[in-house]
């Protein structure tokens, strides 16, 4: 069983900064891809950022410049910094890992999700 918890959400004004974090534990050989969402009230959910397990990255337009995706292989986690954030950056984050283990190959794992709001 491979289980992912979030932490770092919260309230924050606008221009205000906040950092997710996200530890994958559990029986499992590797991790290849990480990547946040998010959902916002009433929208589907949106890919914030990826990373790969080589450290290269990929941004949704909406957030390039302002969030920056980091990962420590040797704490199975993934970080994402957001600054310069919106009122459209409101929503539930979710924490996402492409995990290998042998007796189910790769398949996606989702965390719980955690609250980001921003408002004045």
């Amino acid at each position: 069983q491979v289980q992912l918890a979030e932490s770092g959400g919260g309230s924050v004004q606008p221009g205000g900064s906040l950092r997710l974090s996200c530890a994958v534990s559990g029986d499992f050989v590797t991790i290849d891809t990480m990547a946040w969402y998010r959902q916002a009230p009433g929208k589907q959910r949106e890919e914030v950022a990826i990373i790969t397990r080589a450290g290269n990255t990929n941004y949704g337009d909406s957030v390039k410049g302002r969030f920056t995706i980091s990962r420590d292989n040797s704490k199975n986690t993934v970080y994402v910094q957001m600054n310069s954030l919106k009122p459209e950056d409101t929503g539930v984050y979710y924490c996402n890992a492409n995990v290998y283990n042998f007796a189910t190959g790769s398949r996606d794992y989702w965390g719980q999700g955690t609250q980001v709001t921003v408002s004045s």
